[in-house]
């Protein structure tokens, strides 16, 4: 980095959010900086994962379902750039009961979008996917055109290429800025200055430890066990296309199929306790790896009894309605604060990235959804 260089933006955080951020204000000719305290989407962070889900069902919710076809757009169009394809257009379903209002509302509001959509019938589902055991479920809902991105792997593809494009790039841990008004500069623990007109903090859960008295009771860093089970050896029903992403709200239990030979996927989609990024463990508990196991021999009868390959695990960084935050520091006229993924944002970052790099370059109203204001200081959040 050149000394004394003055940036027209420094990014703070190089998960999707703030990977994205860069980019698309390098795209729109401006001079940025990216820093990170442990480097592009680190084992840390929440998009450190190998693997996230790109689905456009979000019940009635018609603007993240948008923000979520034009998100795919951008995942597409940036792979094609780059000549590496990190998208697996893996399908996915949603298993419902009779009356599952929220994903009838999904149906409802994919017609509206023009989203392509199956809907399975009880029989239809057995025949299509035989490895689901439906006790509990009367129908599905199929997204054909949805899938999986490598997520660890895309982002710090999408830094590497932003970083081609002239972005300077700093492994450092930001200081929060003091006082209020414009400010001139932020400082690193290792006394690192960086200059910038605009700083956008898109830090994921350290936002409320660099903020605590602003975010610390308005962003929830909750600790997320992810398990990856062994299918049966010569058995290829688990990969796609045999097998797709899927999620049963009714089990709040999500998985995804074989990919890249790492086992099969799944996650509980309901939030752990509190968890401090720096210093948890990051190893889950017993008791979770026997619940898993004990779900999967019931809802996939191949894999009952099948050993665990590896677990790990991550955090949400969850806002009180779900909803992102992005909006200035009510301190600093020229500070941006960027996150709230709530377990539902990776999706999201390349449109995302381009909604605060317009937001910053061309001015404009905040949508409320998104705006602090709307970030309660209850500490419940809910799924979306």
């Amino acid at each position: 980095m050149e000394t004394g260089k003055i940036y027209d933006v420094a990014v703070i955080g190089t998960g999707v959010f703030g990977a994205w951020t860069a980019r698309q204000l390098r795209l729109k000719g401006q001079r940025v900086i990216v820093v990170d305290a442990y480097g592009p989407s680190n084992s840390l962070s929440s998009s450190g994962g190998e693997t996230r889900v790109i689905r456009m069902g979000y019940g009635q919710d018609e603007m993240y379902t948008l923000w979520s076809v034009r998100a795919l757009s951008l995942w597409k169009e940036f792979f094609l750039q780059s000549g590496e394809d990190l998208f697996l257009p893996t399908g996915v379903l949603w298993l419902a009961e009779e009356g599952n209002a929220y994903v009838t509302a999904c149906q409802e509001t994919l017609q509206k979008a023009q989203v392509k959509t199956e809907k399975l019938s009880r029989q239809e589902l057995a025949k299509r996917f035989p490895q689901i055991a439906l006790d509990g479920v009367s129908w599905g809902l199929y997204e054909p055109e949805s899938g999986v991105v490598m997520a660890r792997r895309a982002v710090q593809l999408v830094v590497r290429e932003t970083l081609k494009q002239g972005v300077d790039y700093l492994q450092g841990a930001v200081q929060a800025p003091a006082g209020q008004g414009q400010v001139t500069s932020v400082v690193t623990r290792n006394g690192e200055t960086i200059r910038a007109g605009f700083f956008v903090f898109a830090c994921g859960a350290w936002l409320p430890k660099i903020f605590p008295a602003l975010l610390g009771d308005r962003i929830l860093p909750t600790r997320q066990e992810v398990f990856f089970f062994r299918p049966p050896a010569g058995d290829v029903q688990f990969r796609v296309p045999a097998f797709p992403a899927w999620n049963c709200r009714a089990d709040q239990i999500y998985g995804l199929p074989d990919i890249e030979n790492r086992g099969v996927k799944f996650a509980l989609m309901r939030h752990g306790p509190a968890i401090d990024p720096d210093t948890a463990e990051r190893t889950v508990k017993v008791e979770s790896a026997i619940a898993i196991r004990e779900y999967i021999g019931c809802r996939l009868p191949a894999l009952k009894g099948a050993p665990l390959l590896e677990s790990r695990v991550c955090q949400y960084e969850n806002t009180s309605s779900r909803d992102f935050l992005i909006d200035r520091h009510p301190a600093f006229s020229n500070v941006w604060l960027v996150g709230g993924g709530s377990g539902h944002g990776f999706k999201h970052g390349p449109v995302l990235g381009e909604y605060v790099a317009e937001r910053i370059l061309a001015g404009g109203e905040i949508e409320p959804r998104f705006s602090l204001a709307t970030k309660t200081h209850d500490k419940e959040c809910t799924f979306s």
